[in-house]
């Protein structure tokens, strides 16, 4: 994630100097907050899954895993801070590839349960209900271990590709290794799961479209917000890890930008929690500390649906945490 090419070139440039002076304090700033903010609430997102709901709902599986993933991401982000605001790495080579390595794999498991989230609203809601219907939670655990699994495979280039030059975390730029790790990264980690959310988002709306469903429009609006929110955050540091692949001028951009779209891509995993808050505000007064639990529970849809209209088959599966109890936060941001 965070690379730093410290050579000679780049020092003998003053405004290359400037530019990633700037770059890495203003990274350093956004990864604090993001440290701040991401860590107890996605802590507290697991206390309230955990502690208050005993019959978990498959959304909710995901949800948990999701906050596990992003919670242990945002731990992280205290070893670069400190390697930011010093530019130097002082925690070592083992610890460079180890902490990249955690990193990666939290990324993924991050980008895949979102993923795996689009594809479970997709079955339930496009899908016949003999198919659907055999969606247990037993296979979507399964599918999660194997989920978690896939994730600690692909993340070890890291282990393998990264180390410590000349005080910074750097790629070994003299072999064509990091070409192929970026390109896995972006690929695996973006393209593939990205394109994978569109094309399920793009089926559920279909299937929206040819029913007449009282909140179509509102998922609409709601499923628009859920893919911008993903690519948002995550396509500043894609598009910088393929211009690391190129030579000459887009290197020196990279050099500049990587500081700064690596700490946007962590922004996305601290912004659940405040999503998922101002869902759930109407429950704050009544359910107090459990108002979490009590927007989680709506997950428990997923189970059940509608036999009185057959065009509205699977419509209710729809009824998510991050859909219609999330509306109200969507149209705040959007409006």
């Amino acid at each position: 994630m965070f690379e730093s090419n410290d050579t000679e070139d780049f020092k003998h440039q003053d405004d290359s100097a400037v530019s990633s002076d700037s770059s890495t304090v203003l990274g350093a700033l956004i990864l604090s907050l993001v440290l701040l903010v991401g860590v107890p609430g996605n802590l507290f997102i697991i206390w309230s899954i955990m502690a208050r709901i005993k019959q978990r709902s498959v959304t909710t599986l995901l949800i948990l895993n999701l906050a596990c993933a992003d919670g242990f991401l945002m731990a992280l982000t205290i070893f670069f801070i400190v390697y930011l605001a010093k530019q130097t790495w002082v925690f070592g080579e083992a610890m460079c590839k180890v902490l990249f390595y955690l990193c990666n794999t939290n990324m993924y498991a991050s980008i895949f349960m979102i993923t795996l989230m689009s594809v479970h609203r997709m079955v339930v809601v496009v899908l016949p209900r003999k198919v659907s219907s055999k969606v247990s939670r037993k296979i979507v655990k399964r599918v999660i271990v194997g989920t978690w699994a896939l994730v600690m495979v692909i993340s070890i280039p890291s282990l393998v590709f990264r180390g410590v030059s000349e005080k910074t975390v750097n790629e070994e730029f003299n072999t064509t290794k990091p070409v192929l790790h970026y390109t896995l990264e972006t690929v695996a980690g973006f393209i593939l799961p990205y394109t994978v959310i569109i094309t399920c988002y793009v089926l559920i709306l279909r299937r929206l479209r040819k029913t007449q469903f009282q909140r179509k429009a509102r998922s609409e609006k709601l499923i628009l917000a859920i893919v911008v929110m993903f690519g948002l955050f995550w396509l500043p540091y894609h598009v910088i890890n393929m211009i690391e692949v190129c030579e000459g001028v887009l290197e020196k951009i990279s050099f500049k930008s990587r500081a700064v779209t690596s700490a946007l891509a962590f922004i996305s995993s601290c912004a659940n929690p405040i999503l998922y808050t101002f869902a759930g505000k109407s429950y704050i007064k009544q359910n107090g500390f459990a108002f979490m639990a009590r927007l989680f529970e709506g997950t428990s849809l997923d189970q059940t649906r509608t036999k009185k209209n057959k065009d509205t088959e699977g419509l209710s599966q729809i009824r998510l945490p991050a859909e219609i109890n999330f509306y109200k936060c969507v149209t705040f941001f959007t409006s």
